[in-house]
């Protein structure tokens, strides 16, 4: 039962598939860590595993909503959360291992500066000095779409030493454990689930800078993330994922009018990046951009309508009022600069060419 009212509470909503090992090893921290500050919640997609059992018998004050299949990442967290009342939800990975005290610093954060969404820094489980891959210390987004993080870009994976303790507002953030006012996840129709899993939290936090608020990473939280638990660091189905979301988002919430330039310089880096799988001998990967982009030509048009419906609800065709926030914006293509200039490290970036969120 509940110990916090509707109107106040947070719920931390953890979304399983046949997560027993994961709710075993990580659920645990969670309950000790939170259990002044929130409820919690599993979201079960619909698991043939003991998860529920398990959950019910171990942690009988987890409030279990039992869907009756798999409905992806967004459809998953759509159906639960719509079944939760809550002032704000932690959309939190089955993997994550969390800490004393997490919980709230990034609630001030989002009520005293005023943000719709925020999350913790986030470390590797594997080697805790690490950044982790999704999310690190709060994400970001060049001229041609491509999404990078404060503390990993691509490959490169910074330690920790406190060069991200400060509260900063960034692009987007992590889904892995994200904050988010339940009222603004709601209006906006949650996540996307044409998506189904991965770039879905960055499609929401998207659409609500789209609506001129504001999105965060709080400084003075850490939680510790295992990654890879439903797909492989580096799998074809998840290169597919990423190529084609990632052009999903493009169509959907970049409402300049420079679109359909950028997407061609697009498709033409896409396309070097396949060949460069192809010459290393990586046919699977190489055929899943590929499948990537196929799929988002037969989706184009549905994505345009979603765009359309985005710009009216937004009144971002009248430039004269337009609220966008677009801090967080990198001016600059985080691949050249990655893989041609040689800067690997984010503070090596011209801080000049991120936007501040003057629109």
């Amino acid at each position: 039962m509940s110990r916090h009212l509707p109107s106040e509470r947070t719920v931390i909503a953890i979304l399983n598939w046949n997560g027993l090992h994961h709710l075993q090893t990580y659920l645990p921290s969670v309950i000790e860590h939170s259990q002044d500050d929130a409820d919690v919640a599993l979201i079960d997609n619909g698991s043939t595993d003991e998860s529920i059992s398990w959950c019910k018998r171990t942690y009988p004050e987890v409030e279990v909503i039992a869907l009756q299949r798999n409905l992806g990442f967004s459809g998953g967290y759509n159906a639960g959360l719509s079944q939760i009342q809550a002032k704000t939800y932690v959309l939190l990975n089955s993997d994550v291992r969390t800490t004393k005290h997490w919980i709230p610093p990034v609630l001030s954060m989002m009520r005293d500066e005023g943000f719709a969404a925020c999350q913790p820094l986030i470390r590797n489980d594997s080697d805790n000095e690490l950044f982790e891959y999704a999310g690190a210390a709060g994400g970001y987004i060049d001229q041609f779409g491509y999404t990078f993080c404060a503390g990993r870009i691509f490959e490169v994976f910074e330690s920790d030493h406190g060069q991200y303790a400060e509260n900063r507002e960034v692009f987007w953030a992590s889904g892995a454990a994200l904050f988010i006012d339940a009222k603004a996840f709601h209006k906006l129709g949650g996540l996307d689930v044409d998506f189904f899993a991965h770039m879905e939290e960055i499609d929401l936090c998207w659409r609500l800078k789209n609506r001129g608020l504001r999105i965060g990473v709080c400084g003075q939280s850490v939680v510790y993330h295992l990654g890879g638990g439903t797909l492989q660091k580096i799998s074809p189905f998840k290169t597919y994922l990423n190529f084609r979301n990632n052009l999903f988002l493009l169509v959907k919430n970049h409402h300049k009018k420079a679109l359909y330039p950028m997407l061609f310089k697009r498709m033409i880096l896409d396309g070097i990046a396949s060949a460069k799988f192809l010459s290393e001998g990586s046919w699977n990967l190489f055929l899943a951009v590929t499948r990537a982009h196929r799929d988002f030509y037969k989706s184009f048009f549905k994505m345009r309508r979603k765009r359309r419906d985005e710009m009216l609800a937004t009144n971002s065709t009248s430039t004269a009022n337009d609220s966008r926030n677009y801090c967080g914006w990198y001016y600059r293509s985080i691949v050249w600069d990655y893989f041609v200039a040689g800067r690997q490290v984010f503070q090596d970036l011209d801080p000049d060419h991120f936007d501040a969120g003057n629109n």
